[in-house]
């Protein structure tokens, strides 16, 4: 097989794995209706200890009324809201 095809070839196949792979997971979430493990799969820089935390904070306090609130929660900063502000939905 040339080396030209097989390139083109590989390159597809990257193409089509990376949009399947990106397909899997939102693009936005609801911190108000989220469970710990789809929080910690769509935001950077949350993984399940503070997905956890988030869910707990949720039911000691109600919903979030605004994204900043997030910040509220422990080991949420502003970094990380600015990471995911266009990810994060209220409702």
């Amino acid at each position: 097989m040339n080396l030209s095809i097989w390139l083109k070839r590989l390159f597809l196949s990257l193409v089509l794995v990376s949009g399947l792979a990106a397909a899997d997971v939102p693009a936005t979430v609801n911190i108000n209706t989220a469970d710990a493990a789809t929080l910690a799969e769509v935001l950077n820089g949350i993984g399940e200890v503070r997905a956890q935390e988030i869910v707990k904070w949720r039911a000691a306090h109600g919903n979030f009324t605004s994204i900043e609130q997030l910040a509220e929660v422990k080991g949420v900063g502003a970094r990380v809201l600015e990471k995911n502000r266009e990810r994060i939905v209220l409702q």
